[in-house]
Order: C-alpha cells, then structure tokens, then sequence
C-alpha cells in the first residue's frame, strides 16, 4: 500500500507543437541565449524602439513647452529613457526567441545552436547547463515560460532557469558529435 508522502514519477509534459515554415530551435530558450544569439538588425530595432519616447519627449517640449519650471523635465525624461530601454530590450529578447520558435527565418541560429550543442556533447557537458532544482521543479519553470516571448509585452516573462526540457530532440547533437568524432579519427 503506498504512502500518502510518497512521490509518484511524473512525465514530462511537452509543449505544444507548432506548424512553422522554420525548425524549431528551442521552446524555451534561456534568457542569456536569446540575447547571445540576437542579429544586430534586432539590437538596431531595440535600440529605435529605446530611442522613440525620449525622443517623443523632447520634441514634444520643443514644440509645445510646459514651461513646468526648472527640475521640472528631467526626472520624467530619466523615467522614458528607463522605459525605453526596457522595452527596446525585450524587443530584442523577443525577436530572437521568435527565431528559435522557428517562426522568422533561422537558417544562422541553426547553425550557431548546432556548434554550440556539438562542441558541449564533445566536452562531455550536460546540454542545458546544470541545474540545482528538482526534476519536478524544472519541469515547473520549464512549462511556465515556455513559449513566453509570445506574450513578454504583457508578461514580461523569461527562462532563467536551466532544465532539459526544449521541445527538441536532442538525438542530432549527438549524431553529429559522432559523425565529428569519426571524421577526424579518419584523417
């Protein structure tokens, strides 16, 4: 007879798959990732999106001053300029995770995320990083931001967790490790 305090295994509960023109990279890729693998053209796009409400600001003061007095502009203008940068980031951030879902074309981040996943297969590391919290617990963060780039403009919501649980299989870094691995024994 089981006890009540006994754990009973769960499965992992995969996310859902999505019909792309694009593979999918990762459901769930970690925050340092998605701004490792970011193209300049989205830091150029964050970095407008940064720009557009100081800028609204200062125009707005030079065509139609508040004459609020001295001291009067600066600490809003330090808030959008605050702002601005928080939402050109998660622009960024977003951008790149919609890469890895495989809905805007990732031809580059194929490549980068097979030579990343390659070369921690040859080291012998584990392909996600190490983890400290329990298989339940990864499983908790993983299903909690997974596939929360889609909704980061309401929910600011990123992976900072490390878990194993992407949505891929990671069968092919492996293969290709090997098929690696033979290439150079054959020279």
């Amino acid at each position: 007879m089981e006890t009540p305090n006994t754990q009973i295994p769960k499965a992992n509960v995969p996310g859902k798959r999505f019909t792309t023109d694009y593979p999918l990279i990762d459901s769930d890729p970690h925050w340092r990732r998605a701004f490792r693998y970011a193209r300049p053209r989205d830091w150029a796009i964050g970095a407008g999106a940064a720009t557009l409400g100081p800028l609204f600001m200062l125009t707005t003061e030079r065509f139609a001053p508040s004459f609020a007095g001295k001291g009067a502009f600066g600490p809003p203008f330090r808030l959008s300029i605050a702002v601005g940068v928080t939402a050109g980031l998660g622009l960024v951030y977003q951008r790149s995770c919609l890469r890895f879902y495989g809905w805007m074309e990732n031809e580059r981040e194929q490549g980068m995320d097979m030579r990343e996943m390659v070369d921690k297969v040859k080291k012998g590391e584990p392909l996600y990083g190490e983890s400290q919290l329990s298989p339940y617990m990864q499983g908790v963060a993983a299903r909690n931001s997974r596939f929360s780039a889609l909704m980061f403009h309401i929910v600011p919501m990123a992976n900072f967790t490390n878990h194993n649980q992407h949505g891929v299989d990671t069968a092919k870094y492996y293969q290709q490790a090997e098929r690696e691995l033979e290439a150079a024994r054959g020279r």
